[in-house]
């Protein structure tokens, strides 16, 4: 781990454990400065700051983490990359937005478990796909009838990878049950029509239980519904567009979410039908859909209310 302390203009390289955290301790001290006075700013890699942040937590150290898009963002053009230029554009940017910052508390382990467990869910899913579509492919190919042992095999792989997807599920299940604050959450955004157990899941995750995003305009831009202007003086005017550098993942997810809200929700549904008839495409007012269930999620999480379906109570 590259660190960089901003007030001395020193790097130095740590191993990430508590070996190298009693390095940079003694770093601090030898140079007098008060760990409980620092500030700790991190990049939010989602997982590989979780030592340190575990470290800062069981010493009351104050931290911060950012999103890499954030810093990218506050940066512009630079020159030059590397983990130790990385780690002094991190610490100069906390040194110059200390004042906005707001340290972090609470424990993540439940967090990066949930994380854990969707991306392995992910990766069982992508490899049951890819066995289903090589038996219907080979089917098709060579008109072999399911009792050939190439199918078996292929089907029996299938079904293995559900078997392991649907154990993967239970366990998120147990662990969001587990976790009051994370069951309460959850009840409330799958109280929103369209939003199911994986879009429930996968928002308590990468939120960490709507803890690490202001507002759902925020988490809007970081998955790519939010649109922006692509303008620049009077010669360049193209359409407003979405941040390619988004989380892909996240906003893939939310386009099924998207298809079930405009079927069962009649607000939506007048929404998508009132866009499209003014000629916009399919795909931007679905992307705009995604946006507002976002919207929805953030709002019920706030106020900690469930979704009120207006033309149901009208009804």
């Amino acid at each position: 781990m590259d660190v960089f302390i901003k007030t001395i203009e020193v790097h130095l390289q740590i191993s990430n454990d508590s070996e190298g955290f009693k390095k940079l301790l003694a770093l601090l001290k030898a140079t007098k400065l008060k760990p409980e006075d620092c500030l700790f700013v991190l990049e939010f890699t989602g997982g590989y700051e979780y030592r340190l942040v575990q470290f800062c937590q069981s010493k009351m150290y104050s931290y911060v983490r950012i999103s890499g898009l954030a810093l990218k963002r506050s940066m512009g053009m630079v020159r030059g990359k590397s983990d130790k230029i990385d780690a002094k554009r991190i610490a100069g940017y906390g040194y110059e937005k200390q004042s906005k910052l707001e340290a972090e508390t609470g424990g993540l382990a439940d967090i990066v478990r949930l994380k854990r467990l969707l991306s392995q869910r992910e990766d069982f899913v992508t490899d049951r796909k890819a066995y289903d579509h090589r038996y219907s492919e080979l089917q098709y190919m060579m008109d072999l009838n399911d009792k050939d042992s190439m199918l078996k095999r292929y089907k029996k792989l299938a079904a293995d990878l559900q078997k392991l997807i649907d154990k993967t599920e239970e366990e998120i299940r147990k662990l969001i049950k587990a976790n009051d604050a994370f069951q309460l959450n959850f009840d409330l955004l799958t109280s929103i029509k369209g939003i199911g157990e994986i879009n429930g899941w996968t928002m308590i995750a990468y939120t960490e239980n709507f803890t690490s995003f202001e507002n759902g305009r925020q988490f809007g831009a970081y998955i790519g519904v939010v649109p922006y202007d692509f303008t620049s003086g009077t010669s360049i005017k193209g359409k407003s567009r979405t941040s390619k550098m988004a989380n892909q993942q996240i906003k893939a997810l939310l386009q099924m979410a998207a298809r079930a809200a405009v079927i069962h929700d009649k607000e939506l549904n007048l929404y998508y039908e009132r866009r499209t008839a003014l000629g916009k495409h399919h795909m931007a007012v679905m992307n705009e859909i995604k946006f507002k269930l976002v919207l929805i999620m953030f709002a019920v999480v706030k106020k900690q209310k469930p979704y009120v379906d207006k033309y149901k109570i009208a009804a």
